[in-house]
């Protein structure tokens, strides 16, 4: 994927910054990496999120609940761990 490295920084920095108690959105993401194209980039951004969550960097969640990272259906969230 050409901006892994980015989209995987620019997650674990808000998420760092946001803290164990809150999380964001993957298209917040998408906007401040890619404000004039973000919707192209969310897949992206959400498979960045999902494999820094299964090497244990991140929680997917929904509602405040992990989720199955391989049955996501519908809008997540991502927090630090």
């Amino acid at each position: 994927m050409q901006h892994y490295e980015k989209i995987a920084t620019t997650i674990l920095s808000t998420a760092i910054h946001r803290g164990a108690e809150k999380s964001t959105c993957p298209s917040e993401i998408a906007r401040m990496l890619f404000p004039d194209d973000w919707r192209k980039h969310m897949k992206d951004v959400r498979e960045v999120a999902i494999d820094l969550h299964n090497k244990g960097s991140v929680a997917i969640t929904q509602k405040g609940i992990p989720v199955d990272v391989n049955n996501i259906e519908g809008p997540v969230r991502i927090k630090i761990i």
